[in-house]
């Protein structure tokens, strides 16, 4: 007897009932320790609200939350709010926190590995534009150097720690949030 994926998908949540639970409660009841979120290629999406983060809008607003891998915008007045998921830094020494802004934004970026990079991974070089570049399709720099919010043509990244030190998305919704994130705009990262 043949079994279409829909029967498996079907059978499994009959069986099982875990596929039927909200994300949220999944997620929840997978991580019980820090050591089972770095386990699992889950978000929780923990709910933010600037309020608790930044004074105003400014001309945009980013927060990159670590521990949910999720990457919450609020444009100037507040009227469109996003949430997208995200890849983090491997270890906490390779993450920046803080506050920093959106310096400059390119399409199609090249990549050049840090000297730190270099120093654990010696045959790592220079990559120009193009779908092996680990920078994906656009990149926002921050106003940290090497620190940078970009895409990724490797999607199983997202929403594990995978990156040494930025934050990633999937290559169509950085292409979304570049296109309206102004240069300028605030960023934190939590």
């Amino acid at each position: 007897m043949k079994l279409t994926r829909r029967q498996i998908i079907l059978t499994s949540v009959a069986a099982t009932g875990v596929i039927a639970l909200p994300n949220i409660v999944r997620a929840q009841s997978l991580a019980d320790t820090e050591t089972d979120w770095v386990r699992h290629n889950i978000s929780n999406f923990a709910a933010q609200d600037w309020r608790d983060h930044f004074d105003s809008l400014g001309k945009a607003t980013i927060l990159a939350d670590t521990q949910s891998r999720a990457l919450h915008y609020w444009n100037s007045d507040g009227t469109d709010y996003r949430l997208y998921p995200t890849s983090v830094p491997k270890t906490d020494e390779l993450t920046k926190r803080g506050y920093t802004k959106i310096v400059r934004k390119r399409v199609g970026p090249d990549w050049t590995p840090t000297p730190s990079m270099v120093k654990r991974f010696p045959d790592w070089k220079y990559m120009p534009p193009g779908p092996d570049n680990p920078l994906g399709t656009h990149a926002m720099y921050l106003g940290w150097p090497a620190y940078l919010i970009h895409g990724t043509h490797d999607t199983r990244k997202i929403g594990r720690r995978s990156s040494d030190g930025c934050i990633g998305l999937f290559n169509e919704k950085i292409a979304e949030l570049f296109a309206i994130t102004p240069v300028g705009s605030q960023v934190k990262i939590i």
